[in-house]
């Protein structure tokens, strides 16, 4: 097994809501109460409780009642049952609209839930957009510990839609807030997207330290399975790729263990059990796991999987291009072209071919001399040293049509090296991220 060299922190201040500062409040102690069983992994309780805690607090004065309710729509998103999440969501608006001026906390909490529920629903773009809105409001708050959340959510929404231009000093930077706590939900969270995003630039060897710490300490790798219902199927990927069947099966172990203690949460036993599937080769538990699933996403992602493991068999070609065509529409529906491409991609090895493939996301802020989204990818991987063999591994292309971009890529730019042509995009970030902060 490998060693983690680190340990992440927990932030010194948790997440759960601070709510009435009167004792008599009926809703006193509910808030910690749902945090505390949902900490522990009792995700029903915690729902529970959360659930009650609005309902106590809604002859409160002040921020009470919106305080305890972001709280359950938040764990709300967290499990999946989307439309309730939107319905709290929408009482909580409907409190603050009521109020002249609402606490900075608050709003930036709700944005940041408002966030987290777009993406899940695979709106990734009104997701971006809420992070970004919810991130502001917390820098005019000094609420700095909500940035993070919001970084992770601009992040993964980047990724899956394939905006290159996320950089390693992006993943860096979450990966230093998972490292000093400095995060108003748990550090995993920020670690699992550092990790995502280190594995797409470098492989998961570059992201190893951050999958070691997460999967080794008990309390981090719970957090992270009761917030992200797609984590302990990527984690057992990524396990298995660095060679350690060992911490692939903890995964597994937990994910089960979480699963049994909360028997009426769907996407916790669908998330299990596209993991355990996974680890075991059982193509049909990942399909079941894929119908299960009730984030958009994580069914593509099951159903890729299942593809994969299918494919694997020569006497199971059609049923494996049949979850993959799955798993490509699912990830065109969530926003995610990326990932579309990828299965795209796995269609075509396998005699099937949809047309053009799924375009990626264009850069903010535009880039030099008109690119295509698919030469500004190809152009901000190049600008970090990439072969045009590492480049089309990244993007799902052959190296041969890399190299065919690139030299459109040289022809719009004007330059006539990748060393020109390094500089060159470096200058574009540059004003891409100027106009990002002026706007």
């Amino acid at each position: 097994m490998l060693d983690s060299p680190f340990r992440l922190r927990l932030p010194p201040v948790l997440s759960v809501p601070r709510v009435c500062r009167d004792a008599s409040c009926a809703a006193a102690g509910l808030p910690e109460s749902s945090f505390s069983a949902w900490s522990r992994g009792e995700l029903e309780e915690g729902v529970r409780l959360a659930e009650a805690a609005g309902r106590a607090a809604a002859g409160c004065t002040g921020d009470c009642a919106a305080l305890v309710k972001t709280w359950h729509a938040a764990l709300l998103v967290r499990v999946r049952q989307l439309p309730s999440a939107a319905r709290v969501l929408a009482e909580v608006e409907g409190l603050t609209a009521a109020r002249e001026e609402a606490d900075g906390a608050l709003v930036a909490a709700s944005l940041l839930c408002a966030a987290d529920l777009a993406f899940a629903r695979g709106d990734v773009g009104a997701a971006v957009d809420l992070a970004a809105r919810g991130a502001d409001r917390a820098q005019r708050a000094g609420l700095y510990r909500f940035l993070p959340d919001a970084h992770t959510v601009a992040a993964l929404g980047a990724l899956r839609q394939g905006d290159m231009s996320v950089s390693a000093d992006f993943a860096n930077q979450l990966r230093d807030c998972a490292l000093l706590g400095q995060t108003a939900h748990g550090p995993s969270q920020c670690a699992w997207t550092a990790a995502q995003l280190l594995e797409v630039q470098g492989g998961p060897a570059s992201a190893a330290q951050l999958i070691v710490g997460i999967v080794t300490d008990d309390q981090l790798l719970l957090e992270l399975l009761t917030s992200q219902p797609t984590a302990a199927a990527w984690l057992v990927r990524a396990t298995r790729k660095l060679g350690d069947e060992v911490l692939a099966r903890r995964v597994v172990s937990n994910s089960r263990d979480l699963a049994v203690r909360n028997p009426g949460l769907r996407s916790v036993g669908a998330a299990a059990s596209h993991a355990a599937g996974l680890l075991e080769g059982d193509a049909s538990a990942v399909l079941a796991a894929a119908a299960a699933h009730p984030d958009p996403w994580a069914a593509a992602s099951a159903a890729e999987d299942a593809g994969k493991l299918l494919a694997a068999r020569s006497a199971e070609r059609r049923p494996a291009v049949q979850a993959f065509e799955s798993a490509a529409d699912g990830y065109a529906n969530a926003a995610a072209p990326r990932d579309a491409r990828r299965v795209v991609s796995r269609l075509r090895s396998l005699g099937v071919r949809r047309g053009r493939y799924p375009q990626y996301a264009g850069r903010n802020g535009g880039t030099s001399g008109a690119l295509t989204n698919t030469e500004a990818a190809v152009a901000e991987l190049v600008s970090q040293g990439f072969t045009n063999s590492q480049v089309g591994e990244r993007l799902f292309i052959s190296g041969h049509t890399v190299a065919f971009h690139l030299k459109k890529i040289f022809r719009k730019m004007n330059v006539a090296s990748r060393v020109e042509l390094t500089r060159a995009w470096s200058q574009v970030a540059g004003a891409a991220a100027e106009g990002a902060r002026a706007s």
